[in-house]
C-alpha cells in the first residue's frame, strides 16, 4: 500500500527520544544514552601503519592503529548511564571522563597491549551513545502517527549503515514495507512501558556488553525485569517457574524440579542457593531461565517431564502475556471490518472460534490469531505476545470510525489446562457439560469455574492437544487457579512451561508469528491454503496476491525436518537452535526457523523453509516433488546432520518414551 501522504522520517541519533516526546501526538522511541570511551595516544615510535583493528571479547575491548597512535575503547558489562539528573544538551559534547570507571577497560587494554603501557596519554574522551533495550535498532513507522517513521539506536554504527538503513526507509514508505521481514528491528516490537525514563536507564546498564558477550540461545536481561506479571506470579514463583521476558511480561519458561537429597543440584541445572532459600520460606528473587549452552540446555529434563505430563495427563500454563483484543459496534460494521482484515471467513455462528490471518498486500502475514465470536457484533482476537502492538497497529490503521477496537491484554489472567486429563480435572469445577457435544472443539462460552462466575473459556489450545483456555478477569484470577491446582492433585496434575509447550508444538508442525511466519511468509508457502476464504466472493487484504501464488506456485516451502538420532547425539552434540543452514543433495536450500528437541520421537526437529535455487541463486517454483528422493542435511556449527524432510507431521506414539529409539510406528504419513 504506497503512501498517499508526505512522510515525515525522525532521523536524529541520540536526540530521537527527544523529538519524538515533542511530536503531537507523542511518539515513543525507546532508546537512552550511556557512556562511551575512547582511549587516545600520542604517536607511538614504530607503529607499524597496517596494525588491524583488533577485538577482543572477553576483555570487552576494541583496538586499532589511528595515524600510528593507538585508538582503543570497549564495551564493558555494566555501564554507566549519561545524562542521568539533566537533560539532554543541545549540542553533542563530551561528558565529563570517568577514570575509576574506565578502568576496567584500561586494565584489560594494557594487558592486550603491552606497548601501550609506555605511551603517552592523549585524551580520554566520553561521548554518549544511545541505545535501545534490547540493543538492536529501532526502524520503521510509528504506531501513533501514520506516515512517521523512525530510525534511532543506531549508535556509531548508524555511519556505515546510513546507506542500507535509507534504502529500508525508502521502499517501506514507497510499498508500504521493508524489502524483507524487519520485525526484530520494526518500532512495533517495543510498548509504551519501554519508552519509561527510568526503565531505560536501567537497562542501558546492561545492553552495551551485549557487543562483547556470548549470543546464547533464549537470552535474559536481568535487569527491567517483573514489570508485567499477571496475579498468579507470587504462586508461580513458589512452585519453582523459571521465567523469560516478552513484552515486559514475565512468563514461566520452565519449573524447577525438585532435587532428591541424594543428587548433585548442579547437575541437574539447579541454583543451589534459590533451593536453599525456597527450603527456608524466603522470598525468592525473580528467578530466570537460563541456557547458557549451545549443546543440551540444563532445563532439559524439567522440560521432559512437563511435556511428558501434557501428552499422558494435564497440566496447567499461564497464557497471561498472549496479546488479547476486543471488538464490537452497534451493527455488523466490525463483521465487515475483520472480514476484510482477515483472510480466513469470520463470519461464524456465535460461541465459534475460527484461526486466520491477516495478510498484507502481498499476502505476508501481518497478524496470526484466534478470532472468537462472543456476540453478533463483537469478537475477541488472540495472538502471540510479540504481537501486541503489531497488531493493534494494524488494526487501528483500517479502523472503521463505527468499530471499537481495545487491548485489554492487561484486564485477563489467561490459564490453559491441557492434557488427556483435562476435561475429567474441568468436570470436577463447573456444572456445564463438557462432552464433545454440548461443548465442541474450536467453540467458547461462559461458564462458572468453581465460585467464580463467567469465565470466558475456550476449547482449544495452542499447541494441538485437548485442553481449555480460559480468559478469567484479573479479581478472581487467584480463586481459579488455586481450584484448578487443588481439583489437578487426583489427576497428576503438573506446571508446564514454554520451553516444553514449544516442543509440543514443534512436533505438531504448528508454525508460529514471529518465529517461523512473518510480513513476507504467505498462507500458501506453510500449507495455510485451507484457511483463505478465496472460494468466496469476499474481497480482504492480499486475496490478489494470494490467489496469483494460486494460479503460478510458490517459490518457497515449510517443511519439517527430524535429524537422524545416530547421527546427532543429543547428549554430545551441539543442538540446532534455529537460523541453520539446509541442504539438500549437498546443495544449500533453506534456512532453519525454529527447533526443539522432540520428546515423543527422541530426535531433534528443526522447523523451516527451503527454496528451487537455480545457478545464479534465484528461486524457481515449487512442489511437494521437490523433497521426494532428495537427501536433506541441516548444518549444526560446521557439521551437516542426515534429516528427515516431511510436509506433514508424523503420527506420534500414545506413550512419551524420553529415553531410547524411536517408536516403531514412525515414518511418512
Amino acid at each position: 500500500m504506497k503512501s498517499k501522504f508526505l512522510s515525515f522520517i525522525l532521523f536524529s541519533g541520540f536526540w530521537s527520544r527527544h523529538v519524538g516526546e515533542i511530536s503531537q501526538p507523542p511518539v515513543a522511541v525507546p532508546i537512552h544514552p550511556a557512556e562511551h570511551y575512547h582511549l587516545h595516544t600520542k604517536p607511538v615510535p614504530d607503529l607499524p601503519p597496517d596494525t588491524p583493528v583488533v577485538r577482543d571479547p572477553d576483555a570487552f575491548i576494541y583496538f586499532r592503529e589511528n595515524e600510528g597512535r593507538f585508538l582503543a575503547g570497549g564495551f564493558e558489562p555494566i555501564a554507566k548511564p549519561a545524562y542521568q539528573d539533566e537533560d539532554l544538551p543541545s549540542n553533542r559534547r563530551d561528558i565529563e571522563e570517568d577514570w575509576d570507571h574506565f578502568h576496567l577497560l584500561l586494565e584489560n587494554i594494557l594487558h592486550r597491549v603491552p606497548t601501550m603501557k609506555s605511551a603517552l596519554l592523549e585524551s580520554l574522551c566520553n561521548g554518549a551513545e544511545a541505545f535501545s533495550p534490547d540493543g538492536k535498532w529501532v526502524l520503521g513507522q510509528a504506531t501513533e502517527i501514520a506516515n512517521y517513521y523512525v530510525a534511532a539506536g543506531m549508535r556509531s554504527n548508524g555511519i556505515a549503515s546510513a546507506g542500507g538503513v535509507g534504502t529500508i526507509i525508502a521502499d517501506w514508505i514507497v510499498n508500504g514495507r521493508p524489502p524483507f521481514d524487519l520485525y526484530g528491528l520494526d518500532i512495533s516490537r517495543c510498548l509504551g512501558m519501554h519508552n519509561n525514563k527510568r526503565f531505560l536507564r536501567d537497562r542501558v546498564k546492561e545492553v552495551p556488553g551485549l557487543n562483547c558477550s556470548i549470543n546464547f540461545p533464549h537470552e535474559e536481561f536481568t535487569t527491567g525485569r517483573a514489570l508485567r506479571t499477571s496475579p498468579i506470579f507470587p504462586k508461580l514463583q513458589l512452585a519453582g517457574a523459571q521465567f523469560g521476558q516478552v513484552m515486559g511480561y514475565e512468563r514461566p519458561m520452565f519449573f524447577k524440579m525438585a532435587a532428591p537429597q541424594s543428587l548433585d543440584l548442579g547437575l541437574l541445572g539447579l541454583d543451589s542457593q534459590d533451593d536453599a532459600t525456597s527450603n527456608q520460606g524466603q522470598t525468592l528473587k525473580l528467578p530466570i531461565a537460563k541456557t547458557e549452552t549451545f549443546y543440551r540446555p540444563p532445563w532439559f529434563q524439567a522440560a521432559a517431564e512437563e511435556f511428558q505430563a501434557t501428552r499422558e495427563a494435564v497440566t496447567l500454563c499461564d497464557y497471561s502475556s498472549f496479546a488479547k483484543m476486543d471488538l464490537w459496534s452497534s451493527g455488523r460494521e466490525v463483521v465487515d471490518f475483520l472480514q476484510y482484515l482477515c483472510s480466513n471467513d469470520v463470519d461464524i455462528p456465535v460461541g465459534h472460534i475460527v484461526h486466520t490471518g491477516m495478510q498484507n498486500q502481498h499476502g505476508g502475514y501481518e497478524n496470526d490469531c484466534s478470532v472468537a465470536r462472543l456476540s453478533e457484533n463483537r469478537y475477541m482476537l488472540m495472538s502471540p505476545s510479540i504481537q501486541q502492538m503489531r497488531s493493534y497497529t494494524w488494526m487501528k490503521r483500517h479502523l472503521p470510525k463505527e468499530v471499537v477496537l481495545e487491548d485489554v491484554t492487561s484486564l485477563y489472567t489467561a490459564l490453559c489446562v491441557m492434557g488427556p486429563f483435562s476435561r475429567a480435572l474441568m468436570a470436577r469445577l463447573t456444572t456445564t457439560s463438557l462432552d464433545s457435544r454440548s461443548f465442541p472443539f474450536f467453540t467458547a462460552r461462559y461458564m462458572d469455574v468453581a465460585c467464580a462466575p463467567d469465565i470466558l473459556t475456550m476449547n482449544m489450545t495452542h499447541t494441538g492437544e485437548l485442553g481449555y483456555v480460559f480468559y478469567i478477569p484479573n479479581e478472581f484470577a487467584l480463586h481459579v487457579f488455586n481450584a484448578i491446582v487443588e481439583a489437578g492433585k487426583e489427576f497428576g496434575l503438573k506446571h508446564c512451561g514454554y520451553y516444553a509447550m514449544r516442543a509440543v508444538r514443534i512436533e505438531k508442525f504448528y508454525a508460529f508469528w514471529g518465529q517461523d511466519l512473518d510480513s513476507h511468509t504467505t498462507p500458501m508457502e506453510c500449507a495455510r491454503a485451507f484457511r483463505c476464504k478465496m472460494k468466496s466472493d469476499i474481497p480482504f487484504i492480499g486475496r490478489e496476491a494470494l490467489q496469483n501464488q494460486l494460479d503460478t506456485g510458490i517459490k518457497k516451502m515449510f517443511v519439517m525436518l527430524i535429524l537422524d538420532h545416530i547421527d546427532h547425539n543429543s547428549d554430545l552434540d551441539p543442538w540446532p537452535w534455529g537460523g541453520e543452514p539446509i541442504y539438500r543433495n549437498g546443495k544449500y536450500c533453506g534456512t532453519v526457523t525454529t527447533t526443539s528437541y522432540g520428546f515423543s520421537l527422541a530426535r531433534q526437529i528443526c522447523l523451516g523453509f527451503i527454496q528451487d535455487l537455480d545457478q545464479d541463486g534465484n528461486p524457481q517454483y515449487i512442489g511437494p516433488e521437490f523433497i521426494k528422493n532428495a537427501e536433506f542435511e541441516v548444518d549444526i556449527c560446521g557439521v551437516n546432520y542426515p534429516a528427515q524432510c516431511r510436509l506433514n507431521p508424523p503420527v506420534l506414539p500414545k506413550k512419551v518414551t524420553l529415553e531410547g529409539p524411536m517408536p516403531a510406528n514412525f515414518g511418512h504419513r
